[in-house]
């Protein structure tokens, strides 16, 4: 068994992905920039090795691409959630499920929607961090999910792939008004 790996241009911020698709063709891994040594642990984690084979990742590869071109708001990809246990497995199904293309979401409010936490306000930072270690970012939307700023407002937290990347993903889905690039 093996996970199939490929690096994807990707415009503004991001510059580049890396994907893994597994035997099955489930999305396993995606990555930013161009790093594929870093499937080396989720692969000794499923006790994969690490292959390319463009075939099998040209269906995540292509989705991928035309959703950061702007052409695609739904994945039609299976996720590989087997390196996913316990709290970390409902809350990152919960947000692929229930939190679509151009909408947003707090810490907190994940955490109430998943179910995967008791009432209390450590719950928030369980979620965030479960975010931080989201395998498959973008298809499973962590960039969709907010820091409460007080009240009800929400700001944007922190991010895997960086702060800048957040704001253009936003800004790509509407959620944002893009900010403009004068460097």
């Amino acid at each position: 068994m093996s996970l199939a790996w490929t690096t994807i241009p990707a415009p503004g911020p991001i510059r580049a992905l890396t994907c893994a698709v597994a035997d099955d063709g489930a999305l396993a891994h995606v990555g930013w920039g161009p790093h594929p040594d870093l499937l080396v642990a989720l692969a000794r984690t499923l006790g994969e090795d690490v292959v390319v084979d463009e075939g099998r990742t040209r269906d995540a590869a292509t989705q991928l691409a035309e959703y950061l071109d702007g052409r695609r708001r739904v994945f039609d990809l299976q996720v590989d959630w087997r390196s996913m246990h316990g709290s970390r497995l409902t809350v990152l199904r919960t947000l692929h499920e229930r939190v679509p293309y151009g909408h947003v979401v707090g810490y907190g409010e994940l955490a109430d929607m998943s179910g995967a936490f008791d009432a209390s306000w450590t719950a928030a930072r369980g979620v965030g961090s479960i975010m931080g270690s989201n395998p498959v970012p973008l298809v499973v939307p962590c960039h969709r999910v907010l820091a409460s700023a007080g009240g009800r407002k929400l700001s944007l937290g922190g991010f895997g792939g960086g702060l800048p990347a957040k704001e253009w993903l936003l800004a790509l889905e509407g959620v944002l008004t893009p900010a403009f690039d004068l460097g």
